[in-house]
């Protein structure tokens, strides 16, 4: 009984040494995990809106003014932007009628420059040209034109586009 005694403590001794040298072995003993875990709230992530940046200029109200016509009911008088007049464009079209057409259109337009080519198209949807109405030399001032429809456009809707010189103009017109 004695020896089962000895060889279970030399077991235990023996055992205790080889857990000491193996966990003692850098490849054997556990590693330091490598995800740290913080306990700090995370920020969130403020979503920005988008700025919509135009050259428009703000409504500012003029607060007691001068002319005793109310506290808000005025307009500040900032300079607005100089605006493209008619004679600074070369094509201008005044009125297409009537709208919808059966069988005649109508166009006024107005040409800046002497001797503009101009051109006038019908165009479908899908920006395939159907017929062209017009392609002319015209002389500046107001032009009134009269087309009359081909047979073969069918009923629904259409542009018109009128071009002279470098400018050119669309207008949507329906035809019955």
């Amino acid at each position: 009984m004695k020896l089962y005694t000895k060889t279970t403590l030399l077991t235990k001794l023996a055992c205790t040494l080889c857990m000491v040298l193996l966990c003692s072995v850098n490849s054997w003993s556990q590693q330091a995990d490598s995800i740290k875990i913080s306990l700090k709230n995370r920020a969130k992530k403020v979503s920005r809106i988008p700025e919509i940046k135009a050259n428009i200029t703000p409504y500012k109200p003029l607060y007691m003014s001068i002319g005793g016509s109310g506290l808000f009911n005025s307009y500040s008088t900032t300079p607005r932007a100089a605006t493209v007049t008619p004679k600074d464009k070369l094509l201008t079209i005044v009125k297409i009628y009537p709208n919808p057409i059966e069988d005649q259109l109508n166009i006024i337009l107005s040409i800046g420059k002497d001797g503009t080519q101009t051109t006038i198209k019908i165009i479908d949807l899908l920006g395939n040209e159907v017929a062209t109405l017009s392609n002319e030399r015209l002389n500046a001032g107001e032009q009134t034109k009269s087309f009359t429809i081909p047979s073969r456009i069918n009923a629904g809707i259409y542009f018109l586009r009128v071009i002279a010189g470098t400018e050119s103009q669309v207008k949507r017109i329906s035809v019955l």
